[in-house]
C-alpha cells in the first residue's frame, strides 16, 4: 500500500470522526436549548406546558432558528467528508478543519440560544441565560478545540521550519 493511500484513508477517517463529533455537539446543544434549559428554567412544568405558556405570551421556543444555526455546522462537517473523499488532503489539515468547526460551536451556541433564552425570559420574567448546566461541557469542548488547533498549527510550523540534517 502506498503512502498517499494510507494518508487518504486517515484523512477520510478523521473527517468521518469529526463529522460524528460535530453532529453530537450540535445535538447536545439543541437538546440543551430546546429541552433541558426550559425545564431547568421553569421547574415543576412539563415542556408542553412551557411551550403552551410561551405561545400564550406570544413567544416562541425558537426551534427553527436553533436547528438552522446548528445545522450549518453539521452541513459543513458533512461537506468536509465529501471534499476529503474527492481529493487528497493532509490528515492534520482535516483535523484542524473539524477542530475549527468545534471551536465555532461556542459562538454558534450563543447565537442560537439567544432567541429561546429571551423568549423564556419574557414569558416567565427570569434571566435569559442558561439554567441547565449542559452548556458548560459544550464551551469546554470548544476551548479544548482551540487549544488543539494551536498545538497542531505550531507543530506543523515547527516541522516545516526545522532544519534538515
Amino acid at each position: 500500500m502506498t503512502r498517499p493511500a494510507r494518508s487518504s484513508r486517515a484523512a477520510l477517517a478523521t473527517a468521518m470522526a469529526g463529522t460524528v463529533v460535530v453532529a453530537a455537539y450540535a445535538a447536545l446543544a439543541a437538546v440543551q436549548m430546546l429541552v433541558l434549559n426550559p425545564l431547568a428554567a421553569v421547574p415543576g412544568r412539563t415542556l408542553s406546558q412551557i411551550h403552551a405558556e410561551m405561545a400564550a405570551a406570544g413567544e416562541s421556543p425558537g426551534t427553527a432558528g436553533v436547528l438552522v444555526v446548528l445545522g450549518v455546522g453539521v452541513a459543513l462537517a458533512v461537506a468536509g467528508v465529501v471534499v476529503v473523499r474527492r481529493g487528497a488532503a493532509a490528515t492534520a489539515t482535516v483535523a484542524i478543519g473539524y477542530l475549527v468547526l468545534l471551536a465555532l460551536g461556542a459562538p454558534a451556541y450563543f447565537l442560537a440560544s439567544f432567541g429561546p433564552g429571551v423568549s423564556l425570559a419574557d414569558t416567565y420574567f427570569i434571566s435569559g441565560g442558561d439554567h441547565a448546566p449542559w452548556a458548560k461541557p459544550l464551551y469546554a469542548v470548544s476551548l479544548v478545540a482551540l487549544v488543539a488547533i494551536a498545538f497542531l498549527t505550531v507543530g506543523r510550523l515547527a516541522r516545516r521550519t526545522a532544519p534538515t540534517t
